[in-house]
């Protein structure tokens, strides 16, 4: 396995500028709630045991909690106990990537955001094993094409199959005469093995407007510890959660997390044809090296809260 394709832990990726970014950064700017995050790294602790852990009141460490709760960066959740209800805390996430302003050389660039449900595809062709599955519970039947025509498919928050491909319609809505910059696509994916499996490559391909961008090779399909957002009814031996991947393609060529991928540019994909709209389209090859499937999480499943995110950055008129 590649140790850029490791997993690092529960991993979040925000934005410094964004509202979500002031709250993690508030929450990080504090060495008691520092403290309390390291002393959460491998355990599930109530109020009392972090007070008496950290020498801290009890309402410090509410005051603290609270802030790092609406920051994201742990959960509460009540359990019982001897006497009524008590607040148990868990660390979501080991590793915190913030993205910083571009600064003056971005100019007067500009952006528009698309988030698209993982079950809001337009087409698809899929071969077993493959299925669907929502926040509380499998949609339609396991290693059956046909369930990814179920109405209820657009609340899936995990899809899998093993190759094939899911396509997404979306509507471009880059401003009139704007010149795009960029275009990136973020979405947690893994491959698909029976169970969950360490060592399982597959070779994951993406497409803009019919232009091939490139494939990543995935290492496996990730288990053996919980998702963060993986709902309790999902068995633990089976995927939990995948890697947070962002394909970009810009004027000089296409990447994967920063990494080149081929010679793809921006101008290839032909962004302003008439139509008006983006197809994007996910999949495995059925000839790939590589055939060992696909899941792709949405923002209710694995470990990271969003579901297929394409942003284009644009110069405007």
């Amino acid at each position: 396995m590649d140790s850029n394709d490791r997993p690092a832990g529960r991993v979040l990726r925000i934005e410094a500028e964004t509202e979500r970014g002031h709250l993690v950064l508030k929450a990080l700017a504090s060495e008691p709630r520092v403290n309390i995050l390291r002393h959460l790294r491998d355990r599930v602790c109530n109020m009392g045991e972090i007070g008496e852990a950290l020498q801290m009141p009890p309402s410090t460490i509410t005051l603290h909690i609270g802030l790092l709760e609406d920051a994201g960066l742990v959960k509460v959740e009540l359990r019982p106990a001897v006497r009524g209800l008590q607040k148990m805390i868990a660390r979501v996430y080991d590793v915190i990537q913030v993205m910083l302003p571009r600064g003056e050389e971005a100019g007067n660039e500009q952006w528009v955001d698309i988030s698209i449900p993982i079950g809001g595809y337009s087409d698809c062709r899929v071969s077993p094993t493959c299925g669907l599955a929502g926040e509380d519970g499998i949609i339609g039947f396991f290693d059956d094409p046909t369930s990814f025509f179920e109405p209820d498919r657009l609340q899936a928050q995990l899809i899998w199959f093993h190759h094939g491909f899911v396509e997404y319609r979306l509507p471009n809505r880059l401003p009139p005469k704007a010149t795009p910059e960029s275009l990136n696509l973020s979405l947690e994916i893994c491959s698909e093995a029976p169970l969950h499996h360490e060592d399982w490559p597959s070779d994951i391909t993406l497409w803009i407007n019919g232009v091939e961008i490139g494939t990543w090779t995935c290492p496996a399909d990730f288990g053996g510890q919980r998702g963060v957002l993986t709902p309790k009814w999902w068995e633990d031996w089976n995927s939990q959660y995948g890697l947070l991947k962002v394909w970009q393609v810009t004027k000089e060529g296409s990447y994967i997390d920063g990494r080149r991928l081929s010679n793809v540019v921006l101008p290839d994909l032909q962004l302003g044809k008439s139509d008006g709209l983006i197809e994007v389209r996910i999949g495995v090859k059925e000839d790939a090296t590589h055939v060992g499937g696909i899941n792709i999480f949405g923002r209710k499943f694995g470990n990271y809260p969003q579901d297929i995110l394409m942003r284009i950055r644009y110069e405007p008129f």
